[in-house]
């Protein structure tokens, strides 16, 4: 029975080891809602326009108009968080993608509690995402 279980128990352990920073929607939506983290979208504002932001998320939009990164995106994670880089953050995306990327962003910034909720807002390579699994949304406050 262990030798079936070893390709099982090895992949698993292998994805823990690589995505311990990885978060499911309902994780994240919980976590928020207990106050042990801060949700930050990092959509464009026509995307918050469109589905809404996580409930009691920030926005901060990871890219500017011709969609490369801000220069100023990790400043002002920063100052959202009133200068701590240690609070625990979750990042949301559409799928997943520029979650990931802000992610390492903010890690070699100097943030230490940073999740990415691979998901996004719209599914992806991890799962269904956050619409799809009707947590909690808000109108974007733009």
């Amino acid at each position: 029975m262990l030798r079936r279980l070893a390709p099982f128990l090895l992949f698993r352990g292998l994805f823990m080891t690589a995505h311990p920073e990885l978060l499911t929607p309902d994780e994240a939506s919980a976590m928020g809602g207990r106050g042990q983290l801060t949700i930050i979208d990092i959509r464009l504002s026509v995307e918050w326009e469109r589905t809404g932001l996580p409930e009691g998320a920030l926005a901060i939009s990871l890219q500017d108009r011709t969609l490369q990164p801000r220069a100023e995106f990790a400043a002002d994670v920063l100052a959202a968080l009133a200068g701590d880089p240690h609070r625990p953050i979750a990042l949301i995306c559409a799928s997943g993608h520029r979650s990931a990327f802000a992610q390492q962003l903010l890690v070699e910034s100097g943030f230490t509690a940073v999740y990415d909720i691979g998901e996004g807002m719209l599914g992806g390579d991890y799962g269904p995402g956050w619409l799809a699994r009707a947590l909690p949304t808000e109108a974007c406050r733009l």
